[in-house]
Parts: C-alpha cells; sequence; structure tokens
C-alpha cells in the first residue's frame, strides 16, 4: 500500500481546485482525474489542466465518457436551458435541471478504479452541501454509502489490502470559507471556470446558479473574483 498517493477529481472550478490544493497540502502526491463527459462547453476541461499544472499534480488523466446518451441535464442536452436568476438557490428540495443524473456516483466509479490499480486507498472530491445547488450527490449520506460500496466491491479492500477513504474536506464549508483556504494555499482563482453556460469567449455569465454562488462566496470573503464576466 502507498500511502502518499490519492485520487483526486478535478472539474476546473473553484470547489475542485482548492480540494486538490488541500490534498497537496496534506502531502499527497496527486493524480489527477478529469471527465470530458459531453458538457455543454470544452472551458472547464482546458481550465482543469491550468488548475492541475498550476498546483502541481503527478499525472492528469482526462477521460472520455458521453453521458449525452442519456441527457436530461441542462449540462449535457442542448435543449435544456440552463436557468439563469432564479429566485432562491437555498431551496434544496428543489432540483435543478443542471443536476446530472448519477454523475459523481459515475465518476467516483472510475476514480476507485483507478486508484484500485494505483494501490492507494485515498480519493479526493469537492462536494459540498452548504453552499451548493440541490444536488443529491453532493451530500454526506451519499459519499458515505459510496464509501462503504467501494470497500465491499474491490478486490483491494475484500482481501484486506486497505480501506477505501472518500476525502470530503470541502462538505461543510461555505463558498467564502472554501475561497479564503484556498486563497491561504496559493490557489489562483483565475485558473479555474464555474459558469454552466459562457460565452463563445469563455467569460461567465454571472447569472447561472454556479456563477451566483461563485460570486457571492467571494463577495462574503471579501475578495474580488479574478475571472471575467459578461455582465
Amino acid at each position: 500500500m502507498v500511502k502518499n498517493k490519492a485520487i483526486v477529481l478535478i472539474s476546473g472550478g473553484l470547489d475542485s481546485a482548492t480540494t486538490l490544493a488541500i490534498a497537496r497540502d496534506e502531502q499527497f502526491d496527486c493524480f489527477g482525474l478529469t471527465f470530458a463527459y459531453g458538457q455543454r462547453h470544452k472551458k472547464e476541461i482546458q481550465n482543469s489542466k491550468k488548475v492541475a499544472k498550476s498546483i502541481g499534480v503527478i499525472e492528469q488523466r482526462v477521460v472520455d465518457i458521453d453521458l449525452t446518451a442519456f441527457g436530461g441535464s441542462a449540462i449535457t442536452d442542448s435543449n435544456i436551458e440552463v436557468p439563469k436568476d432564479r429566485e432562491s438557490l437555498d431551496n434544496h428540495s428543489d432540483i435543478p435541471v443542471t443536476y446530472v443524473p448519477a454523475r459523481n456516483t459515475i465518476f467516483l466509479s472510475y476514480a476507485l478504479a483507478w486508484a484500485e490499480v494505483l494501490g492507494t486507498f485515498d480519493i479526493f472530491i469537492g462536494v459540498n452541501s452548504t453552499d451548493y445547488s440541490g444536488y443529491p450527490d453532493c451530500r454526506g449520506e451519499f459519499i458515505t454509502a459510496f464509501q462503504r460500496m467501494a470497500n465491499l466491491a474491490t478486490a483491494a479492500a475484500v482481501e484486506g489490502k486497505g480501506q477505501y477513504s472518500i476525502h470530503t474536506p470541502l462538505l461543510g464549508m461555505t463558498k467564502a470559507q472554501i475561497i479564503l483556504r484556498g486563497t491561504q494555499l496559493g490557489v489562483d482563482y483565475s485558473l479555474t471556470h464555474s459558469c454552466y453556460d459562457p460565452d463563445s469567449q469563455g467569460r461567465s455569465c454571472g447569472r447561472c446558479d454556479s456563477c451566483r454562488l461563485r460570486l457571492k462566496g467571494f463577495n462574503e470573503a471579501g475578495l474580488k473574483d479574478p475571472i471575467e464576466y459578461t455582465e
């Protein structure tokens, strides 16, 4: 068992960049895993590579999977509009159409497969249940259930080589707390991308849930968001 390796899911967004920085600060050698899953735009993949390089990963893999085959989300189906200017971001019983069915379950399954091959039992994911858009696969209950499954479903765990741990360092943090922690660790947030619906130049819309949560976080942290917005 190699204790100092970790798989870190890197989306190119603010949360995953902070999670990577935390994993590095905890002395893990980080292996970044990013997905091209048919999302509306490729900018976040480009940004994930910039983040991975700036913070320092041993290796980053970009895995192609096609979730457009199922659709069901504004992120994977261009016929579904991305919601803008929603009245409330706090109503977590109203799951928005930007939720991608089973996305984190799929992503963590890939991470688990790579972790077993690498011989590590540590996986980091930047899910957050405080300032989030109501996604059910960003909750602690989901992570606990997946971790239990991981330790039932893999040869490495069943053979007693180790127990898998899904690290969620941002789970109970507000967006402002995440930004402040990342700033302390030297994260360059100008390299990150959060918008669900950027324009053709890659500028963030400032109106989708993700942009609004990001802007709210920077405002509450007393910092200026370094990325460019259309308005």
